[in-house]
C-alpha cells in the first residue's frame, strides 16, 4: 500500500495556471497510490514497488514544502514496504509465497496498544504544527499499523485501512480539502473490493478433531 497523504500544501499551480514541479509530484503521488491499492486488492506483489515509488514521491513533496516530520515518516513507510515485499515473496511455508491469513488475536491487541501510544505521542509533537493534531496523529498511527498488517498479508488489514480512510475523508473535508476527500472516498471503495477478494482467498478453517474422527 501507499503512504498516507498528510494534507494539501496550497495551490500546486504556477501563477500562469500551469502545474509546478511540486504539483506534478502530488498528482503522481495520488495516481501511484491508487494503483498501489488496486494491486494490493489483487494480491499482486507489485503493489510494494509501486508503494516505494509513491512514498519516494511524497518524501520529495514534503521535504520541498519544509514538512520534515512528514518527510521522515515516509522513510518508515519505505521500510514497511520493503519488508512487505520480502514477506509476500519469502514469508510463506518453506520460504515460499505468503498466502492470505487471518489476523492473530495478539496482533489486534498489540496493534491497538501501538495506535494508542503513537497517537498520544504524535499529538503532543504535532500540537503546534497541525490544524487537527489528534486526528492527524490517529490516522497516521492507524496507517502505520495497517501497512504492517498488510505486509504480513493479514485479512484484517483492510478493516484498518477502511476505518483510516473514513477518518481521513472527514479530516480533509473539515480542512476544505474536498478533492482529497473525494479521492480517499474512492480509496475506501478499492479497500472494500480488496477485502472481498482477500476473504475468498482465506484458507478454510480447520475442522475440529472430533468431527474428523467421526467422519
Amino acid at each position: 500500500m501507499s503512504a498516507a497523504y498528510a494534507g494539501g500544501h496550497g495551490d500546486p499551480r504556477h501563477p500562469t495556471g500551469r502545474l509546478t514541479a511540486v504539483g506534478w509530484v502530488e498528482i503522481l503521488g495520488f495516481v501511484t497510490g491508487a494503483v498501489c491499492v488496486w494491486l494490493a486488492a489483487r494480491e499482486n506483489v507489485w503493489n510494494f514497488p509501486v508503494g516505494i515509488v509513491n512514498t519516494g514521491l511524497f518524501l520529495v513533496l514534503f521535504a520541498s514544502a519544509g514538512l520534515y516530520a512528514n518527510a521522515g515518516l515516509q522513510v518508515v513507510y519505505l521500510v514497511l514496504n520493503a519488508l512487505g515485499w520480502y514477506w509476500w515473496l519469502r514469508g510463506g511455508q518453506d520460504n515460499g509465497v505468503l498466502g492470505v491469513g487471518r489476523t492473530p488475536r495478539v496482533a489486534w491487541l498489540v496493534g491497538a496498544v501501538a495506535v494508542v501510544v503513537l497517537t498520544a505521542g504524535l499529538t503532543v509533537l504535532l500540537r503546534s504544527v497541525s490544524a487537527a493534531p489528534f486526528w492527524d496523529s490517529l490516522t497516521t498511527s492507524l496507517s502505520l499499523v495497517a501497512q504492517l498488517m498488510m505486509g504480513r498479508k493479514w485479512f484484517g488489514s483492510w478493516a484498518v485501512w477502511i476505518v483510516t480512510d473514513i477518518l481521513l475523508v472527514g479530516l480533509y473535508a473539515s480542512q476544505g480539502l474536498y478533492l482529497t476527500a473525494v479521492l480517499y472516498a474512492l480509496f475506501i471503495g478499492l479497500c472494500v473490493q480488496g477485502a472481498r477478494r482477500w476473504r475468498r482467498a482465506l484458507p478454510a478453517p480447520a475442522e475440529p478433531l472430533e468431527r474428523v474422527a467421526v467422519g
